[in-house]
């Protein structure tokens, strides 16, 4: 319910309680109330009861799965105001009749308490307390069968409380119902709406890692188509230079920028095996972390002498991407050369890049790169 429509209905609520308070004073048979105190009394508490059903304060309540589908209405009335309520419909419909004369109890003022509860209980529905309301209603039809009869209290307000608190209750559900399919339907919508932001993204990345795919390997293939397949020994260097680079750029695209790049083409044109690989690290950072991230990859990579050169990313949680150098020593036995971890909050440090360093030595070997195709 909107903030401009309740207050409005909230005054229409008062307006309907005074409208019906004031029918019970209007006492129009004389000597038909013998006990006024008791009677003024009843409408008393009736009046004071409704205006705190009407205007006590309920917090918010949150309901949905989340941001995308919270839908938030007023909590429930307080137990105790609750309480209050079925007590008045208790107490006032039997003052009312106690306090007049017997054949009196069919007159307006004697059985306004029948639409004043029904009122009353309309609005505990509208508060949030259902069943409560239908057993106040409940009561007051039982009151009301037993001080003028079943015909009486059906012809004189009984229906009609029933039918406020039936109505009530109808269309607070359909509501409240209909809040909730707008929650749902606006969760779907934005759901739908980021799962296109996601695809159109991954379209443009796609195009663009075709692209820089066409950029890299199409003049090679060309050359290929050309000859035939009979290539020199530097365009067969180049092809393989040409692979190495489509494969970093479908393993590992976040990894790379033009300055890493230009550090993997100078080990590969210097001889060494490189293997670079993406497997999700990444994946939670943002482009100012990245962008200083392949920097310090770029200064690790630079006048690197391994003839075995391992790029990866780690899913560990201070460390973001680890690099890893391997040649032959004279022995004959592959030794660990450089071994270079560069973390995602603290500055990079110089890598070590000397043979048989003790820590580098003992750390697990990566796995083998992808065999080079000739």
């Amino acid at each position: 319910m909107s903030a401009s429509i309740r207050p409005f209905l909230s005054w229409l609520a008062v307006a309907f309680t005074v409208y019906l308070t004031i029918g019970g004073l209007l006492w129009t048979t004389p000597g038909a109330v013998q006990q006024p105190v008791v009677a003024v009394a009843s409408l008393a508490l009736y009046l004071l009861t409704a205006l705190v059903c009407i205007f006590w304060p309920a917090p918010t309540a949150t309901v949905g799965d989340g941001p995308a589908g919270e839908l938030t209405r007023p909590s429930p009335l307080p137990l105790w105001t609750t309480v209050l309520a079925l007590g008045v419909a208790v107490i006032v419909p039997n003052a009312t009749w106690l306090s007049v004369e017997a054949a009196s109890r069919s007159q307006s003022f004697a059985t306004w308490g029948l639409g004043g509860i029904g009122a009353l209980m309309a609005i505990l529905v509208v508060r949030g307390r259902v069943w409560f309301a239908w057993a106040g209603v409940a009561i007051v039809v039982g009151e009301a069968i037993f001080w003028i009869g079943v015909a009486d209290a059906v012809a004189l307000g009984a229906v009609g409380a029933v039918l406020w608190v039936g109505i009530a209750h109808l269309v607070t559900g359909l509501v409240g119902r209909a809040a909730r399919d707008t929650a749902e339907l606006t969760q779907l919508q934005r759901a739908a709406s980021e799962w296109l932001a996601s695809q159109e993204g991954g379209r443009r990345e796609r195009r663009a890692q075709v692209q820089r795919a066409l950029a890299i390997a199409g003049p090679v293939l060309a050359r290929v188509v050309e000859a035939d397949g009979r290539l020199s020994d530097a365009e067969r260097e180049q092809a393989h230079l040409a692979e190495g680079a489509l494969r970093d750029e479908l393993r590992a695209s976040r990894l790379l920028d033009d300055e890493v790049r230009a550090q993997l083409d100078a080990a590969r044109r210097r001889g060494a095996v490189v293997s670079v690989t993406d497997e999700g690290g990444l994946d939670d950072l943002d482009v100012e972390t990245l962008t200083e991230i392949r920097a310090r990859l770029a200064a690790a990579l630079t006048d690197t002498s391994s003839e075995q050169v391992f790029v990866r990313t780690s899913t560990h949680g201070d460390t973001a991407v680890t690099v890893v150098g391997r040649s032959r020593g004279g022995d004959g036995e592959d030794v660990v050369d450089l071994w270079h971890e560069i973390e995602r909050t603290t500055p990079v440090f110089p890598g070590r890049n000397a043979a048989g360093d003790g820590a580098a030595a003992g750390a697990e070997e990566p796995a083998e790169p992808e065999a080079p195709r000739p």
